[in-house]
């Protein structure tokens, strides 16, 4: 009797485990995009000299992993900017640059906000203007994406191929 009744109760319990697991499982493989996308943003702002936030930059790395051993395809980033001046709210505005790894964009193309790509992106605004932009290929693990301002000054950001806490010396 004790051993009937502990097999009903242990199969009660996976049957409700296996349904959560179930219901997380199919949460997770529907925001995987989203998750794969979040690990691969950075913010950046630059200020003025009263210490007042000019320009906003979100960069989203695309880096899709290859099998190839010498896998040469473009770096692609999603990069939406706000910048508080109405004229200069474009990444295309003169006195704004980008460089990865030194090198120049070889494409900047500007999305709607309706754009398929943005789907699946964790920072959208109304008030940024997005941008895809390629870059030529690198064959470094990590590197650095710089905005250059003529106004503002110029910050970067750090990206990765591989998890960034591979490219850290330090133990945790």
């Amino acid at each position: 009797q004790y051993l009937l009744l502990a097999s009903i109760f242990a199969i009660l319990l996976s049957g409700c485990a296996s349904k959560e697991e179930k219901a997380l499982l199919e949460k997770l493989k529907k925001n995987t995009n989203y998750h794969k996308r979040l690990k691969q943003t950075e913010k950046l702002q630059l200020f003025d000299v009263n210490g007042t936030a000019k320009v906003l930059l979100i960069a989203t790395y695309l880096y899709e992993q290859s099998t190839e051993k010498n896998d040469s395809k473009e770096e692609r980033f999603i990069i939406g900017i706000q910048v508080s001046e109405e004229a200069e709210q474009s990444l295309q505005a003169e006195g704004y640059s980008l460089s990865l790894a030194g090198k120049a964009a070889t494409s900047i193309v500007a999305l709607e906000h309706t754009d398929i790509l943005l789907k699946d992106l964790s920072f959208k605004s109304q008030w940024s203007s997005y941008y895809l932009v390629h870059f030529p290929h690198s064959s470094q693990k990590s590197f650095k994406l710089i905005l250059s301002t003529q106004s503002y000054g110029s910050g970067s950001l750090y990206f990765a191929k591989v998890a960034k806490y591979v490219l850290s010396k330090k133990a945790f």
